[in-house]
């Protein structure tokens, strides 16, 4: 996927939603162990890669999201954290997704320039459950990012983050269920309830997937094909544009990048039911749809 930069890959399971981690799961499937943690070949420096003509490959304005097989700030990676720093630095025409099940080392592990926040990083945190979004919630409210989110999933458990929306720091929250093995359900009574908080905040709202097992209306569902996942959870109606989020997006001498100039995601008819649309950086082109 064109949106996904993996600097390492391998984790540390640390919470209740690692327990049938995705990761783990497909890198068994690979006869592969998700504790081996190491540092990507080819993909390290995957957003300074550039094609043939001279041109970066991952083009201004887009959002790419990091660590998606690991944590950005998993202490097993300290040792490759400033040189990913480094890239994002240089890359300050492109948005950087960081979703993270560690905020209390986060403060630490910041660049020496950091100050208040680069304006192209965007600081996720994952709640799978209350305890979770307790923990972790108000330790993203004190990190100096410029744009901040909560990541629900897997949802396992009820969840009220209305205190924390009130803030006025939280730009979007996503949630969606559990896949693969052990999946726990997903009830859309919990899906309901968070996006009426985000409704009432007016903050950005996207329910991704069902995942395997979903209840609603008292019903348990098993569904086994993610992309019916992702379109049950459109079909349900729940996704809601809130607030925009306003990145400033700046070339390396720091003048802002003009709108017109900015990469504009473009999405195929199979796309339009999609769960994740809302969120998605557009399709790449790659012809596996076709």
């Amino acid at each position: 996927m064109h949106d996904i930069w993996n600097p390492w890959h391998g984790c540390v399971k640390c919470s209740e939603g690692c327990q049938n981690c995705y990761m783990y799961f497909l890198d068994r499937v690979r006869d592969k162990s998700g504790s081996d943690i190491y540092k990507t070949k080819s993909g390290f420096d995957y957003p300074l890669q550039k094609d043939r003509y001279g041109n970066y490959k991952v083009q201004s304005g887009e959002l790419i999201r990091v660590c998606m097989t690991s944590d950005f700030f998993l202490e097993e990676a300290d040792k490759w954290r400033e040189e990913a720093w480094d890239i994002i630095k240089q890359r300050s025409d492109v948005k950087f997704y960081l979703l993270t099940k560690r905020p209390e080392r986060v403060h630490k592990c910041l660049p020496s320039d950091w100050g208040n926040g680069w304006e192209n990083v965007f600081f996720n945190v994952t709640a799978e459950n209350q305890k979770r979004a307790d923990e972790r919630i108000p330790l993203l409210l004190d990190l100096p990012f410029k744009h901040k989110g909560i990541m629900c999933a897997p949802f396992i458990g009820p969840i009220s983050i209305e205190k924390y929306l009130q803030s006025g720091q939280i730009e979007r929250v996503v949630c969606g269920g559990e896949n693969y093995d052990g999946s726990r359900p997903c009830n859309f009574d919990w899906v309901k309830s968070l996006r009426q908080e985000c409704v009432l905040h007016n903050v950005t709202f996207c329910f991704i997937e069902t995942g395997t097992y979903f209840i609603k209306d008292g019903k348990k569902y098993r569904i086994l094909k993610k992309s019916t996942q992702s379109e049950m959870a459109y079909k349900s109606g729940m996704n809601y544009i809130g607030k925009p989020i306003k990145f400033k997006l700046c070339d390396n001498f720091g003048f802002d990048i003009p709108e017109n100039e900015l990469y504009v995601p473009h999405y195929r008819k199979n796309c339009e039911h999609c769960g994740s649309k809302l969120i998605c950086n557009g399709c790449c082109d790659c012809g596996k749809c076709d």
